[in-house]
């Protein structure tokens, strides 16, 4: 079992991808996704505006990274991977994953989910829905919430609290 201070330390990751988005006029949310080994894979911040992409999500952005170096490192070790299956893999993530995100996960067969600030409009991870943990599907996922808690969701509240300040 991974500790939290290995957890602290992941979403100070993630959180420096959300600042990121912030250049972009972005919802400022960022993830990680890590190896067994617990070396970055993947990562992601949102990019819905600078993309035009209702897809660009955090989470979605760093699975689709993670998958093509998995891609591109069989290839070099001589071996074959689909790319798809994330299944030794960590997605960490500031806020709580949303519905999409939540399917591509489970998709992925990415096992463990760490998120800092929960998402009681439109969260998926126990919040609003538990896709991560339905049992009806043929996956299911560890889900460590609220990690950093605070911290991910200032810097949400503080985005949006600018945003209305200009409306």
């Amino acid at each position: 079992m991974v500790s939290a201070e290995k957890h602290d330390t992941w979403m100070g990751l993630a959180l420096n991808e959300a600042r990121r988005a912030l250049a972009t006029e972005d919802v400022p949310i960022g993830a990680v996704v890590l190896g067994p080994d617990g070396a970055v894979l993947g990562s992601g911040r949102n990019q819905r505006e600078e993309l035009g992409d209702p897809t660009a999500h955090a989470e979605v952005v760093a699975i689709r990274q993670a998958a093509e170096r998995l891609r591109e490192r069989a290839l070099v070790d001589g071996g074959q991977a689909d790319g798809w299956r994330l299944s030794d893999c960590t997605l960490v993530v500031t806020l709580e994953p949303c519905a999409m995100c939540a399917g591509a996960i489970v998709l992925a067969r990415i096992p463990r989910v760490v998120f800092g600030a929960w998402d009681e409009k439109a969260g998926a991870a126990g919040s609003v829905f538990d896709v991560l943990r339905e049992r009806r599907l043929n996956h299911w996922v560890e889900v460590y919430p609220g990690v950093r808690e605070a911290e991910c969701a200032v810097l949400l509240r503080d985005f949006f609290a600018g945003h209305r300040s200009r409306l």
